[in-house]
C-alpha cells in the first residue's frame, strides 16, 4: 500500500492518478474530505481523512502501509508527525518533495524547513528518496488574473534563468519511484525541465499562444515585495519570496537534469508544451 500526503493538491492529486493508472494500491491522504468529493480520485484509491496536527488520524492513514510519498506545504512539525507515524506503523520507505538547497544555514526560511525535516528523516531510520523540483509551471496559473486583466505580469527574477518544471513530470517521477522504491533508496533527484528559461521566454511564450503580446514587467525583489503585500500575500510570505526571486535573479536556479526522463523513462515537457495544454487558463 502506498499512502500519498497532499493528496488534492497538484503534484499529489496527479501522483495518486498514475500509482492508480500502475495499478498500485493506492491510499489518498486528505484533512478536508469536502475537498475530494466523489470522483475525484480513480477507481479502486482509498481516501483516508487525516490531520498533520492530530496524530491518531495520521496513524490510521498509515496503517498497513509500505511506503509514503510525503508532500505537504513544508511545516516542519507536519512533515516530522507523519515520519513519527510512518515509523510507528511499519512504513518502510517514504518519498519526499524538498528544496534542491535545503540548509539549516539558507537565508530562505523555506529551506531551512526542508533541511530539518530531511534531518529528521535521516534520523528515523527510515528508507527515503529525496525528489527536489526546480521551480514549477503551475505555478504560472498565479500570474493567470493579471494577465488577462493587463496583458502582463510582474516578477523580480530580473534575467535570472531556471530549469522550470511541469508539476506533472514530477508526479511521474514520485509514481515511478513509489511503485519500485528499493531502486531508488538513498537517492536524491533534481526534476527540471529540458531547458534553461527566463521569464522573458515565458512571456514569448504566453505571446505566442495567445496571438497578443504579453509583457514582462520587471520590479526589484523589494518592490516586489511591498507589492505582494499590498495584494494581501500574509508578509512571512511575501518576504520569503522575495528573497527567492532575489537569488533566482542571481542565477540560483540556473540547473538542469535529466532524472526525469532516467527514472520515468519519458522527456519532461517543455513550456511551450505546457502553455499549450493549458492556454485556456490565461485567455
Amino acid at each position: 500500500m502506498i499512502v500519498v500526503t497532499g493528496a488534492t493538491g497538484k503534484i499529489g492529486s496527479e501522483t495518486v492518478r498514475l500509482l492508480a493508472q500502475r495499478g498500485a494500491a493506492t491510499k489518498a491522504l486528505v484533512r478536508d474530505p469536502s475537498r475530494a468529493p466523489g470522483g475525484s480520485f480513480p477507481d479502486g484509491v482509498e481516501i483516508a481523512v487525516g490531520d498533520f496536527e492530530r496524530p491518531d488520524t495520521l496513524d490510521a492513514a498509515m496503517r498497513g502501509a509500505d511506503t509514503v510519498v510525503l508532500i505537504s506545504t513544508s511545516v516542519p512539525a507536519h512533515e516530522i508527525a507523519a515520519i513519527d507515524s510512518a515509523v510507528r506503523q511499519g512504513v518502510r520507505h517514504v518519498v519526499k518533495i524538498t528544496n534542491h538547497k535545503a540548509s539549516e544555514s539558507s537565508p530562505v526560511d523555506r529551506r531551512r524547513d526542508h533541511a530539518r525535516i530531511e534531518a529528521h528523516l535521516r534520523a528515523s531510520g527510515l528508507a527515503f528518496t529525496l525528489l527536489a523540483p526546480n521551480l514549477l509551471m503551475q505555478n504560472l496559473f498565479a500570474f493567470a488574473p493579471m494577465i488577462k486583466q493587463t496583458r502582463g505580469f510582474v516578477m523580480s527574477a530580473g534575467d535570472g534563468r531556471f530549469g522550470m518544471v511541469d508539476s506533472r513530470d514530477v508526479s511521474a517521477t514520485a509514481a515511478a519511484v513509489a511503485a519500485a522504491p528499493a531502486e531508488h533508496a538513498g537517492r536524491t533527484y533534481l526534476l527540471t525541465g529540458p531547458e534553461l528559461i527566463t521569464y522573458d521566454d515565458v512571456a514569448e511564450a504566453l505571446t505566442d499562444a495567445l496571438g497578443h503580446e504579453i509583457e514582462y514587467r520587471r520590479l526589484s525583489p523589494a518592490e516586489h515585495r511591498e507589492a505582494m503585500i499590498e495584494a494581501g500575500v500574509p508578509e512571512p510570505a511575501a518576504t520569503s519570496n522575495a528573497q527567492v526571486f532575489g537569488l533566482i535573479a542571481d542565477g540560483d536556479a540556473a540547473w538542469l537534469s535529466d532524472d526525469v526522463a532516467a527514472v520515468t523513462g519519458a522527456p519532461p515537457r517543455s513550456l511551450r508544451t505546457f502553455v499549450a495544454d493549458h492556454v485556456s487558463a490565461f485567455a
